[in-house]
């Protein structure tokens, strides 16, 4: 919906609460043209009620406002009398309508000095989690939210099992689009897996100012720009499903390349404007190497201070099945497979593969290498192994799923560009050729019509050979480049797309323990209380943050003695 439709709802809404509530303002001692004036009205209820006037404010936030108008609606037939549970009910699931028949049918009474107590302990204790989870869901759309960690993109930055506090007001708070959805909740209900919102209405995007801008090489934590695993890693069909924007998949990835640059990816390193990118300190990159060993690796003579690095398995397969398409088809629905080498007669392929589909195609084990996910630290420590024989670092071979999807660019996850990240208010030059670049940008991300007839483009029904940006856009990816889903696969994220800034980890653990007691025993407390972002090694301030709750405590404690005292 745009505003001007939104403009034309709220009148609506003014209209019908006007002839729902004006004989309620009358014997409430007001005017009934009171109730008819925008806002103005609803300060006026906020005193007829003896609620604050600033709830008012609360009523035209998203999410937040579909808790406030039941408690208003229940307040207000209150306040005239209509206490029984039944009321309450029916004012509910009528959406406030029954306030119509009290207006009109009953002979309501206004109570001006009504105790505003609830009259039952499930009262009071309805009052307290509704006003708990208002101020919690306040508090996560537009200040801080708590996220966690599900995959290792970003070892060794974040791990696996840390829980973040992400900052909405760094970047400026987006104001939410999806106006009916469950608070406190993302995209799905907790245990069911529904759908926990309405993809309509839609508020146009908004977004309160911000105080800072992404800067290269920060973590950013965002929406993803597609909505499905099959939709970016490796479907090249361009089909796009639907999702509010704010209701996309919540991710975290550094962002390498911001508005404006133009980055090139060789051997698994970024140039930012044709110089090498510097990260930051805690910044580990970490790739897949092929380790060869002296001797058969096992349990034994695999290197110990690896033992909980990501592995895969070397093989050899006949060079005439590997350089024949149909087996190259099969390899991508079963595994993934780089070579690594060959002689006269296998080539020798590094990754995972399907044990069935290795047998079937006679692929053989080799006993005295393996693949190994490290950083460069782990790389130089395992070269001065005594049984390394080499450590190799995989390259891997051009892929048509690396963005912009075009094969004969022959761009690969460790080698592509240089590939222009737009700018708002910037211009391109359209063709065929550079199309590709932008089109889910034009299409998608800007919602123009677009359509390509021949050598000739035209969006929104206009010939063109250019097209200026309306947004920023950034590149964002992990630091575990062999082992991270980001922007080599689906391109730009928009900045409508931007959720906010990790600023610290409040609690980590090992979320892959097997029990609930390893889980405990596993809390790495060197972590807990760390800013995610700074330079040097992290600093826990968790001794201070505990001392605080300590005090906290204390203090509560002396009041509530103090108080019973008297």
């Amino acid at each position: 919906m745009t505003y001007t439709q939104w403009l034309i709802f709220f009148l609506v809404i003014q209209v019908i609460h006007f002839l729902g509530t004006w004989k309620l303002y009358v014997k409430a001692g007001r005017k009934a043209w009171e109730a008819a004036v925008p806002i103005y009205n609803g300060i006026v209820l906020m005193q007829i009620i003896n609620r604050p006037k600033w709830w008012i404010i609360l009523l035209f936030i998203p999410v937040v406002n579909l808790l406030m108008f039941p408690v208003i609606w229940i307040e207000t037939i209150r306040t005239f009398g209509f206490y029984k549970k039944l009321d309450s009910f029916l004012v509910i699931v009528t959406l406030g309508l029954y306030i119509f028949y009290i207006n009109y049918a009953t002979d309501a009474t206004y109570n001006a000095d009504r105790s505003l107590k609830p009259r039952s302990e499930l009262g009071e204790w309805i009052s307290s989690i509704a006003f708990a989870i208002i101020a919690a869901t306040l508090v996560h759309t537009y200040f801080m939210q708590p996220f966690t960690i599900p995959s290792s993109s970003l070892e060794k930055s974040l791990l696996i099992g840390d829980y973040l506090f992400v900052s909405k007001f760094h970047y400026g708070a987006r104001v939410p689009s999806t106006v009916i959805a469950a608070p406190m909740v993302h995209d799905s209900l907790p245990f069911t897996g529904t759908a926990s919102y309405l993809k309509r209405p839609q508020l146009p995007y908004t977004r309160l100012p911000g105080f800072q801008k992404i800067k290269n090489n920060e973590i950013v934590c965002f929406n993803w720009p597609a909505d499905t695993l099959a939709t970016m890693w490796g479907d090249v069909s361009g089909k796009f499903t639907y999702k509010p924007v704010d209701k996309k998949t919540n991710y975290v990835k550094r962002a390498v390349g911001i508005a404006g640059d133009s980055i090139e990816m060789k051997d698994g390193y970024f140039y930012i404007n044709g110089k090498k990118n510097e990260l930051p300190y805690r910044a580990k990159l970490q790739f897949y190497y092929t380790y060869e060993s002296k001797q058969p690796i096992s349990a034994n003579t695999y290197p110990k201070f690896l033992i909980d690095k990501g592995r895969t398995g070397v093989y050899k397969i006949l060079t005439e099945y590997w350089n024949d398409e149909r087996v190259q088809d099969a390899i991508k629905l079963n595994g993934s497979l780089n070579k690594i080498g060959e002689d006269s007669l296998y080539t020798e392929v590094a990754g995972g593969i399907n044990p069935d589909f290795a047998q079937k195609f006679k692929m053989l084990n080799v006993e005295n290498k393996i693949n190994i996910n490290m950083t460069a630290e782990e790389v130089e420590k395992l070269k001065k192994h005594p049984l390394t024989v080499s450590v190799k670092k995989i390259n891997h071979a051009p892929d048509n799923a690396i963005f912009p999807h075009i094969e004969s660019n022959k761009w690969s996850q460790d080698n592509f560009g240089p590939l222009y990240i737009p700018k708002a208010g910037a211009t391109v030059k359209l063709d065929k050729n550079s199309l590709p670049f932008y089109e889910q940008i034009i299409k998608n991300y800007e919602n123009n019509d677009l359509v390509v007839n021949g050598n000739d483009i035209f969006i929104n029904g206009e010939k063109t050979d250019s097209y200026t940006f309306n947004q920023d856009y950034f590149y964002l990816v992990g630091d575990n480049r062999h082992n991270s889903l980001d922007g080599r696969y689906w391109g730009y994220v928009p900045f409508d797309h931007v959720l906010g800034k990790p600023v610290m980890i409040w609690f980590s653990w090992d979320a892959d323990a097997a029990s609930f007691g390893e889980k405990l025993k596993s809390i790495r407390w060197d972590r807990m209380f760390t800013t995610v972002h700074g330079d040097g090694e992290p600093v826990s301030y968790r001794y201070v943050v505990f001392a605080l709750i300590a005090l906290y405590i204390a203090w509560s404690f002396y009041k509530g003695k103090k108080k019973a005292k008297k």
